[in-house]
């Protein structure tokens, strides 16, 4: 099963993401294009799932674009990881939770080579880092859309991006946690996450 891999060196606009995931989408189900995996960042843009609240929108003025896909709402942005895929769950197993932890096991097996313990939270869905002093603080957001059994959207990872964007909104609708980047974890040289990701939800997918 090949998939193809495409990553975007300069910022690519949310709404041309999204139309070209579809559209993969679309040429997949009529078995003309290869499943996809895109890694890219984001311009500044704030998106909201489909089981969002209005009241969780703290600065009415913000740009907000509302998606399809699951989950509430987030900021994309410059120095933020957006891992996008494209993925045929009628070639592999039709089990949309299956999928979900193969995507928190690739997160957090990748920031275990960088000695980053993060966890998954059943009832808070992302990927989590607990400080010393026992605060807790998301680093990767989750948000999937599956329609006949081909999946899409994917994850985001936190690496350098400008913390302060999220002080405009409640994060994924969680008041008592924060959000956390991995620059503010451990600053060091993160060159390689993009190939050790692409490799561990590869394998993952396969399992």
């Amino acid at each position: 099963m090949t998939i193809e891999i495409k990553k975007s060196v300069k910022p690519v606009k949310y709404s041309f993401a999204i139309d070209e995931m579809e559209k993969r989408l679309e040429e997949i189900k009529l078995n003309k294009k290869k499943e996809l995996i895109w890694i890219l960042e984001h311009e500044q843009i704030y998106t909201c799932g489909t089981s969002f609240n209005e009241n969780e929108i703290l600065d009415k003025s913000i740009n907000l674009v509302k998606t399809n896909r699951g989950g509430k709402v987030t900021c994309h942005g410059p120095g933020q990881l957006v891992f996008y895929f494209v993925i045929d769950l009628n070639k592999r197993s039709k089990d949309i939770k299956k999928l979900v932890l193969a995507i928190e096991n690739t997160i957090i097996k990748t920031l275990n080579k960088y000695q980053i313990e993060t966890f998954a939270d059943r009832r808070n869905i992302g990927i989590w880092y607990k400080n010393k002093s026992g605060q807790i603080n998301k680093v990767a957001a989750i948000g999937i859309k599956v329609k006949k059994w081909i999946a899409y959207h994917g994850f985001a990872i936190n690496i350098s991006n400008n913390l302060n964007a999220y002080k405009k909104i409640i994060p994924c609708g969680i008041k008592n946690r924060g959000v956390i980047n991995l620059n503010k974890i451990k600053k060091q040289n993160y060159m390689t996450i993009k190939k050790e990701l692409i490799n561990n939800f590869l394998f993952n997918i396969r399992s």
